[in-house]
């Protein structure tokens, strides 16, 4: 079976057939957690007796996952078996290449994040018809737009196309944490309700997010104060460097979008009503205040700078915290001096 195409992991989920292990691998904990506790409710049918949730320090022997694959339980029916945090060594790929070969109804479920493709485990599940390997990585653009509209209906609501844009710019691409705020959003509109754009915002538009969304709103037009004390808020409140750094590459790539409109010709508010996904009204007079203040160049430069500052999140020495407030704060400063 090997690796699945994204395209089948929903019909899969809802019936892995004969397959004996799954591996779960990708940086996305939420949505492993979110594919594992699918095929729990499909396997286990709800039947607590019939799942076994074992930690990496619980195999004590090569054979424990297929032991316990082979199990039968009181109430009947096939068991899954959950392995989690699994990661690369010869203990947990000699258990799995183990149940693979093993004579047990159940299903292995192994919860991997961050596996390397090159390690013994991907290649022992990858290369077994009786294995399944399938990656979660954290979704980003339509993708992202896509799976927030699925997750949505699974809740009884739909959404309006501009609310499911707004929403995927806005919630971040932890899984777990965009499951909740979605959750509370279709309490929110009620059963067979539709999120409007008015819904998501009244609703969702708080927290780190928002603070975000205004330290971003705030630098680009050479608000340093502003932007600043919105970094403040929105990382005592769980921005993480990463997810600042993006943001604010993402809202330099619409403004660049813009200026070049304006440069074409258009006037300032007219290149903004262009955008899509659409700019939200409250923030238009702040974003033309910007668009007179970058030019195409300029905002190529400072998106060229936000990509340099991603790689040094992840590759210096210095706090991430402290790359990402600096990279915001100074464009903040570069937007000031041009006023």
């Amino acid at each position: 079976m090997a690796k699945l195409d994204a395209r089948r992991v929903g019909a899969f989920l809802a019936d892995p057939g004969a397959c004996r292990v799954v591996l779960l691998h990708g940086d996305d904990p939420g949505l492993i957690r979110e594919r594992c506790e699918a095929l729990i409710r499909t396997v286990t049918e709800g039947d607590a007796l019939r799942l076994v949730e074992l930690g990496k320090d619980a195999l004590r022997s090569p054979n424990t996952l297929a032991n316990e694959a082979a199990s039968s339980p009181l109430t009947g029916g096939r068991v899954l078996v959950r392995l989690r945090d699994a990661s690369d060594g010869k203990q947990v790929t000699d258990a799995a290449r183990a149940a693979l070969a093993g004579p047990g109804p159940g299903l292995v479920v192994i919860e991997a994040p961050e596996l390397r493709t090159s390690a013994a485990l991907f290649k022992a599940v990858e290369g077994s018809a009786a294995g399944a390997v399938i990656a979660c990585y954290r979704e980003r653009g339509a993708e992202l737009a896509s799976s927030i509209g699925q997750i949505l209906r699974e809740l009884g609501v739909t959404a309006e196309p501009a609310a499911t844009e707004w929403l995927a710019q806005r919630l971040g691409e932890d899984r777990m944490l965009l499951r909740r705020e979605l959750e509370k959003l279709a309490l929110f509109v009620g059963q067979g309700g539709k999120v409007t754009p008015e819904d998501a915002v009244a609703c969702v538009a708080e927290g780190s997010a928002l603070d975000l969304e205004e330290a971003l709103m705030a630098a680009m037009a050479g608000d340093v104060a502003a932007a600043d004390s919105a970094l403040d808020t929105a990382f005592a409140e769980g921005a993480n460097a990463v997810q600042v750094v993006r943001a604010a590459l993402r809202h330099v790539q619409r403004l660049h979008l813009a200026a070049l409109a304006v440069a074409a010709g258009a006037a300032p508010m007219g290149a903004l009503d262009a955008l899509r996904p659409p700019v939200f009204f409250r923030h238009k007079p702040v974003m033309e205040r910007a668009l007179r203040v970058w030019r195409p160049d300029t905002l190529e430069a400072a998106g060229a700078a936000l990509l340099e500052a991603e790689r040094r999140t992840k590759t210096t020495g210095l706090p991430s915290v402290v790359v990402a407030r600096s990279a915001v704060t100074g464009l903040a400063r570069q937007a000031a001096a041009r006023r």
